[in-house]
């Protein structure tokens, strides 16, 4: 017969294990729900890692993009308002750059490109562009010095963004959307999107076709075009055909003058 005693220890015994049964399930249960978050995660992941390497989260938006020519792209970061208008908007003016490569002088018409005109002189006239680097060349598909950025990496700006202009003025585009923009022309840069102009602009040494999106503001005279193209002749600084320019380009000082 079994005493009390001996029943009480029993029933704990039983009691101990069905909790232990319970604690046992418990843990299996939760290893099954890590495990499906976990596949879930990685299903998550890898989605998300096929569609940045198909381009579908490219900063540059690809159906802006008339070929796969490289573009005169630049990243302003909008924090302020451009300029007030402060020039004669009827009057042409010349932006003279003093770089270690040369004297390049380009001719604006305000009439034109008002906003464009108003801005570049604004910034001039604050030293914007002193002591900054042209910081890209492209030698193939199309063929441009780019400078304006205080940065130097293709990726700063005035800190506010400006309207496109004078977009016609290069003629209608053929069948691939492009116009050329000829040697000799200035035109900003931007980010491939409608007026995201700020204060990086490309100076063209060889005629280049481009969708007409980029705001021709400039003409560069005769002496200021054979010191870009010499700048161009060297190459980019590794070789490739898009890059830092071998021969490194400085502004030096930026004035924009009322001729």
């Amino acid at each position: 017969m079994v005493s009390s005693d001996q029943r009480r220890r029993q029933l704990a015994r039983e009691k101990y294990e069905r909790q232990q049964q319970r604690r046992a399930e418990a843990r299996r249960k939760a290893r099954r729900r890590t495990a499906v978050i976990g596949a879930a995660v990685a299903v998550v992941v890898a989605t998300l890692v096929g569609l940045v390497a198909g381009g579908v989260f490219d900063s540059k938006d690809k159906k802006t993009e008339a070929s796969d020519t490289p573009s005169p792209t630049a990243s302003p970061t909008p924090k302020q308002s451009p300029p007030a208008m402060a020039i004669d908007d009827k009057a042409k003016y010349t932006f003279d750059l003093k770089t270690s490569a040369g004297d390049v002088k380009f001719e604006m018409d305000a009439a034109k490109t008002p906003q464009t005109v108003n801005s570049f002189k604004s910034l001039a006239d604050k030293g914007f562009f002193d002591n900054t680097k042209c910081h890209r060349l492209v030698t193939s598909g199309i063929f441009v010095l780019q400078c304006g950025d205080p940065q130097g990496t293709g990726m700063g700006g005035p800190g506010y963004t400006i309207p496109d202009e004078n977009l016609d003025a290069l003629g209608k585009p053929n069948a691939q959307g492009q116009v050329i923009y000829p040697a000799g022309t200035v035109a900003m840069a931007n980010t491939g999107q409608p007026g995201t102009g700020g204060s990086q602009f490309f100076l063209v040494y060889k005629d280049s076709p481009l969708a007409p999106s980029y705001t021709p503001f400039g003409k560069i005279d005769a002496a200021g075009l054979k010191v870009v193209e010499d700048v161009a002749k060297a190459g980019t600084a590794d070789g490739a055909q898009d890059g830092a320019p071998k021969n490194p380009v400085t502004i030096e000082k930026g004035t924009v003058t009322k001729n």
